[in-house]
């Protein structure tokens, strides 16, 4: 029997409690994944409010790199958990092995584009020639460290997609630790560590980042052979990348128009100074904390649908669906009031500025708002991709980002300044929440 096969089976047993057992460790990854970043920004707000607006442009460059990663990974999943749903461990093997050869060359790719347009991307993003040397000095380190970022996002991927999320989590938390330990050490120069500043900050990530690479090839070979070094007939190749890409390109390409979005967004931001930027940071990074237990949920609802639709278990499916969205709906509840009353008391965590601190406050007591129906959004997403419907899905990012988002923020920021960006994100997270779950519930009236 092989180590796959002695995985969670996702096709029995009660759904909440099942989707309970995934999510729980998922949860402490995610919200490993966001203290990750949570870190460095409270660390380096501490420098000044040019350092941490340095590091606030970078944001919407990291959720490209991100985005593809997702792309690949979210494509690997759904078929290789459609395949352990079938029993064909051999397929298993090689659409894991494929999707870490893909993942190797977007990584080529990146680091040569990446160091050639420091520069003239973020001129283009709106940073500020004061600005600009920062970046540049976190950027030529965080760059050659995108291949630690990229492969153990895909790796972690294709754990999840036996039903394991356990151990993704734990490797995740190894980074989170390593680099909580190294960003004091090698920002501020503490004990015998030199004072790096931004370079520190990115060395850490970069560290801790490469720990991860380590631990998961090691699973993915090692414990759960999922891995082969048999070399594949190149029909064979192009097809497992063919599978993958025909779930991942449409997924990738509309994560890729959220950093897009953001970095229109953030040059709309930035006409109002680099405060309001270094606050959109913060804000953007609380964002992704609140929201990690929705997040978390996301990322097992793909194998359990995955795995449940490859064995035709249609019930479990609207069931897993039906318990997601109800609980998204009440996590957003409970977090916009939580993040509106303590909203004074998180800002004045990040900085010192009292500008920063209003916007991030302002930020807080509007954005929020959205997160119920952002939640169900990004559920139904992720299960569409997983049934094979990537265009519905592709479809629904795009309204989102271009035809809410943008034109909502531009108009809200003419007629009401920042407040008026700021509602802008809640109307486009509601109305595209709203307009996924009916698009869900089609496909699967048609599907099952």
């Amino acid at each position: 029997m092989t180590t796959t096969t002695k995985k969670p089976q996702l096709i029995h047993g009660p759904v909440a409690k099942t989707l309970l057992i995934l999510t729980i460790p998922m949860i402490i990854g995610m919200v490993g994944i966001v203290a990750f970043n949570l870190v460095d920004t409270f660390f380096v707000g501490q420098l000044g409010t040019q350092e941490l607006a340095a590091l606030s442009f970078t944001f919407p460059i990291i959720m490209v790199i991100g985005s593809l990663a997702m792309g690949i990974g979210t494509g690997a999943s759904a078929v290789i958990s459609q395949a352990i749903g079938r029993g064909d461990h051999n397929k298993v093997q090689r659409l894991t092995t494929d999707s870490l050869i893909l993942s190797f060359l977007l990584v080529a790719f990146f680091v040569a584009f990446g160091m050639l347009t420091i520069e003239p991307l973020f001129r283009l993003l709106g940073a500020e020639p004061k600005i600009i040397p920062l970046i540049r000095e976190y950027m030529v380190i965080w760059y050659p460290g995108v291949l630690f970022l990229i492969i153990p996002m895909v790796g972690n991927n294709a754990i999840r997609a036996t039903g394991d999320t356990k151990t993704p989590s734990a490797i995740m938390l190894v980074a989170v630790v390593v680099n909580i330990i190294l960003d004091p050490l090698l920002i501020f120069g503490l004990g015998p560590f030199p004072m790096l500043g931004l370079e520190g900050a990115a060395i850490a990530t970069v560290v801790s980042r490469a720990i991860t690479l380590v631990v998961a090839l090691w699973v993915l070979y090692y414990r759960d052979r999922m891995m082969t070094f048999e070399l594949p007939a190149p029909k064979e190749l192009i097809d497992s990348w063919k599978s993958i890409l025909y779930i991942g390109l449409p997924v990738a390409g509309t994560r890729l128009l959220t950093p897009v979005a953001m970095g229109v967004i953030y040059t709309l931001v930035a006409s109002y100074g680099h405060e309001a930027v270094a606050a959109f940071g913060v804000g953007i990074r609380i964002e992704f904390f609140a929201m990690a237990v929705v997040l978390a949920l996301s990322a097992v609802i793909g194998p359990f649908v995955g795995q449940n639709w490859g064995a035709r278990r249609f019930d479990r499916v609207n069931q897993g669906v039906k318990y997601s969205n109800v609980f998204s709906l009440a996590w957003g509840v409970a977090m916009f009031t939580m993040l509106a009353l303590a909203a004074r008391p998180i800002a004045s965590l990040f900085n010192d500025d009292p500008q920063v601190i209003s916007i991030i406050m302002l930020y807080l007591w509007i954005v929020p708002i959205g997160y119920a129906l952002f939640g169900v959004f990004l559920i139904s997403t992720m299960i569409l991709n997983v049934l094979n419907k990537p265009i519905p899905a592709a479809v629904l990012m795009v309204i989102q980002m271009f035809g809410l988002y943008i034109p909502l923020a531009y108009a809200g920021s003419y007629l009401f300044g920042l407040t008026g960006i700021f509602a802008a994100i809640v109307l486009a997270y509601s109305l595209s929440g709203i307009a996924s779950y009916f698009v869900l519930k089609r496909m699967l009236a048609i599907g099952g």
